[in-house]
């Protein structure tokens, strides 16, 4: 490939994926592969070029999002009360999944669309990054053993996917949060066995 080539390939990436955030945050999941190559006025093969899967796609859109939480993760880490560091990172993370559409479908489990050499690139970097800060709470007895950054993930991606459509998705997503990390049985009843 020559030097041009390249050149009007990587254009053609960055052409593409500023539409594709713009459809993304529009449209959500769901936005039109072929809408994304006529606005970015390409065609639908240079699109599926450069993303063969809706979910790279969506990977793609959110890697910047990504970033932040990775860094947010690794700014709290060590910082004050392992437990408090641990949900307000979750609590970023259900935030980002709320108001960045896309985001929890990037992060969710899918088989069929994630790159089967490196799996979930996004929720893989969200778990390197959440691994200490978990760990940390673990080893305080602030979180229970077993529960892994993959898990914590999963209950907010669901959290996301079900309030989506709710008429204040922000507001019902933290009740929801809130509720998942209390649980369901009141303080002063001991734990099921």
């Amino acid at each position: 490939m020559s030097e041009q080539q390249r050149a009007d390939a990587r254009r053609n990436y960055a052409r593409v994926l500023a539409v594709a955030e713009q459809e993304v945050a529009t449209h959500g999941a769901g936005a039109s592969l072929e809408q994304i190559a006529r606005i970015a006025k390409v065609g639908s093969a240079t699109v599926r070029r450069h993303f063969p899967t809706r979910h790279a796609l969506l990977e793609a859109v959110s890697r910047k999002r990504i970033e932040v939480l990775c860094d947010r993760a690794h700014n709290l880490t060590g910082t004050g009360d392992s437990r408090t560091a641990l949900l307000d990172w979750l609590t970023d993370v259900v935030t980002y999944c709320v108001h960045a559409r896309g985001l929890a479908v990037a992060l969710a489990y899918d088989a069929a669309g994630s790159d089967p050499v490196d799996g979930n690139s996004c929720s893989a970097a969200l778990e390197e990054a959440g691994n200490p800060l978990l760990r940390s709470a673990i080893e305080d007895g602030a979180v229970a053993q077993g529960v892994a950054v993959a898990d914590l993930i999963a209950v907010i991606v669901g959290i996301a996917l079900a309030t989506e459509h709710h008429p204040d998705p922000v507001t019902r997503a933290k009740q929801l949060f809130e509720l998942s990390v209390a649980g369901v049985s009141p303080h002063s009843q001991p734990a099921a066995q």
